[in-house]
């Protein structure tokens, strides 16, 4: 299944823009977002998603049961689900029925659906989000920092199983919390670096 036939431009003009992108640092006023699905999720409560693609064994468990509560309560998580950790909390939160919002590090135009994301796609459960143009069509390291940054500003809070020491996840999230974002990690010996920012929830 391609998303050439469903995709749409949203452009700041449009009453279905959300306010929050204007703002964003990383995109101007004239920016276009390509979007599939159903946009009215973006005007509900989102938590970003990121994780270290390395995560430790203690807290993997730990995490698959924070988006199982969190998809249990209908909670609508927004990330880029690249890493095996956060492509296997996608497939827990698919199995739900809230919405999900995927913002993948390239142009969603002409994208192919793998299969186990279509019937969430079809449900009008799963919004898929780009800011990148039809001519970004791989995936990148400075593509995949945009996106994160696209995520960052878009959610309300953000949830953060692991970020390794040192790790670009780890100043990216040392960024956020200087920001005024809220943080929610797992706590765990292995996320002391994380847990000494300001202001971050733990979940046991």
């Amino acid at each position: 299944m391609t998303l050439a036939e469903q995709v749409i431009v949203v452009q700041p003009e449009r009453p279905a823009f959300p306010p929050s992108l204007t703002t964003m640092k990383d995109l101007d006023a004239n920016v276009h977002v390509w979007a599939a699905g159903s946009i009215d999720v973006l005007s509900r409560s989102k938590t970003g998603f990121f994780c270290s693609s390395q995560c430790p064994g203690s807290i993997v468990l730990k995490t698959f049961d924070a988006i199982t509560r969190m998809r249990d309560e209908g909670q609508v998580l927004i990330g880029g689900f690249h890493s095996v950790m956060e492509w296997e909390c996608l497939r827990i939160l698919l199995r739900g029925r809230q919405p999900i919002i995927w913002v993948p590090a390239r142009t969603i135009v002409g994208m192919r659906l793998k299969p186990e994301l279509q019937p969430a796609f079809k449900e009008g459960r799963l919004l898929i989000l780009s800011p990148f143009p039809p001519t970004q069509n791989r995936i990148t390291l400075a593509l995949a920092q945009q996106r994160n940054r696209f995520v960052g500003d878009l959610a309300n809070t953000i949830f953060v199983p692991h970020a390794a020491p040192g790790s670009r996840t780890l100043n990216y999230c040392t960024e956020l919390s200087s920001a005024g974002k809220k943080i929610v990690t797992i706590d765990d010996s292995h996320n002391e670096a994380l847990l000494r920012l300001s202001d971050v929830e733990r979940l046991s």
